[in-house]
């Protein structure tokens, strides 16, 4: 069969600018159709949220997936599908059906994809039991269910009237020894994905394929087709580089194989054999670090390549992760530097640096504060008030400012950090050591922060009296 899975997941969908990610790559392999043949339940989704191209596309990549394996079978100049194999379809919407029973007849299965047509709810577990229904127990074939679906369970499971949910059908499926794939449009029922991970065959990286465009439909039958046709792989490598946004910090030893960390940014899995004998499975878990300076939306992976002895195409997913990082204000300026150059071998130099304006004759506080959970479009105004304390605990003012702190665009609300909030203190006000002036003595202080929504929809109350 090749390697009739690939897959590149991560473990969140947002982090912080420092955040770390786990990354997860994942394989399946099995061995030749033709040396072991294969019975296919072809499960497909005909409910109303199926209707016009999500149906049309789900026929073509069906009927694609038919012509691959009677290509890779022997069987295509016959119009069979050959070597013992054989396919099946099952439809489904609020009731499932048996459109062929497993058959080998490439136009009689064609024939049923073309017949479909939408209108309904979904019933994945009568879908799962039809499939099952089709295997002959006695067959020494492998068997293979393919599920397409792209909505949640809507008939059939509680709370519906009657059926059983199809979590513990697809495990009974899998208990007999059955292999679960399951494809997932993100249709306008909305696909459970934990679900779809629940019903296939483990690990689940390499047994759901999931895609939020229906043109991609006919890609990934096409691809599943073409990998169960092919032997096991052997010499598998895998050469993965994360962007520059990002550094590898650690690697987990993979479940077949070896992988090594070549650089801070690049890894490489080698496999020397993968489903040669029997369907087997292999995942690589590593983690990565965001080390840029942005956010926004980051691809994770910025290359990965795939090559074996067999020439199998393996396609891997791009995620991408959103990166969010603090929002920073700096509200007052540091002051303009002016320059200056010594020339070489110069034992003094004499540099009119201009004007100086007096700011100190002191101490200065600077004070940096973070504002809790404000939200986009909300500009804030915030208030910094200082006061010094004596040995008796009594507080003196010294100062306090107000600013406004700019909004910010983010799609949730954040805490802002306002950097660089000074004070300066002249030592002539200096009461922490009472009647004693010392040069440098310690100084004690109390800061206070105050800060609301300046954009507030809040209107007094207007009364209009007739009489």
């Amino acid at each position: 069969m090749g390697i009739t899975n690939s897959n590149k997941v991560i473990n969140a969908d947002r982090i912080d600018c420092d955040g770390s990610l786990k990354v997860t790559l994942a394989l399946t392999a099995a061995p030749d159709i033709i040396s072991t043949p294969t019975d296919i339940a072809l499960v497909l989704d005909r409910s109303g949220s199926m209707t016009g191209t999500p149906l049309t596309n789900m026929k073509t990549g069906a009927k694609t997936f038919i012509d691959i394996i009677s290509q890779s079978t022997g069987g295509q100049s016959s119009g069979e599908i050959g070597s013992g194999s054989h396919i099946g379809i099952v439809s489904f919407a609020d009731t499932a059906q048996q459109n062929t029973q497993l058959i080998t007849s490439v136009s009689t299965l064609k024939n049923a994809v073309d017949s479909l047509s939408a209108g309904g709810s979904t019933n994945h577990a009568d879908a799962f039991s039809k499939a099952i229904a089709l295997f002959d127990p006695s067959s020494s074939n492998d068997k293979v269910i393919v599920m397409f679906t792209d909505g949640k369970t809507t008939a059939g499971a509680p709370p519906a009237t009657a059926g059983a949910p199809p979590a513990p059908v697809a495990a009974a499926a899998r208990a007999q020894g059955i292999v679960i794939y399951c494809i997932g449009l993100l249709g306008s029922d909305g696909v459970d994905v934990n679900a779809l991970n629940d019903w296939a065959t483990d690990p689940d990286a390499s047994h759901v394929a999931v895609t939020p465009d229906a043109a991609e439909l006919e890609e990934l039958f096409a691809e599943l087709a073409a990998n169960i046709s092919k032997t096991g792989a052997t010499n598998i490598v895998i050469n993965e580089t994360v962007t520059a946004d990002f550094v590898i910090t650690s690697i987990l030893t993979p479940s077949a194989g070896s992988a090594t960390m070549l650089n801070a940014t690049s890894l490489r899995w080698t496999i020397p054999q993968l489903g040669v004998s029997s369907p087997e499975s292999a995942a690589l878990e590593f983690f990565i670090r965001h080390v840029g300076q942005n956010p926004g939306t980051k691809l994770v992976n910025e290359s990965i390549t795939y090559s074996d002895t067999e020439g199998n195409v393996v396609d891997f997913p791009e995620p991408t992760v959103s990166v969010e990082c603090d929002v920073v204000v700096n509200p007052e300026e540091c002051p303009v530097p002016a320059d200056l150059t010594i020339e070489g071998c110069s034992d003094s130099v004499v540099v009119d640096m201009g004007n100086v304006y007096l700011e100190s004759l002191g101490r200065i506080i600077q004070m940096d504060v973070t504002i809790k959970n404000v939200c986009p479009g909300k500009r804030v105004a915030l208030a910094a008030i200082l006061t010094e304390v004596d040995e008796n605990g009594m507080e003196y003012q010294r100062g306090s400012k107000a600013m406004t702190i700019p909004a910010h665009n983010f799609p949730t609300c954040r805490d802002v950090l306002v950097k660089c909030i000074k004070f300066v203190l002249p030592e002539d006000l200096d009461i922490s050591g009472g009647s004693t002036q010392v040069m440098c003595n310690p100084r004690s202080f109390k800061a206070r922060f105050i800060a609301h929504n300046i954009d507030s929809d809040f209107r007094c109350c207007e009364s209009v009296l007739t009489l």
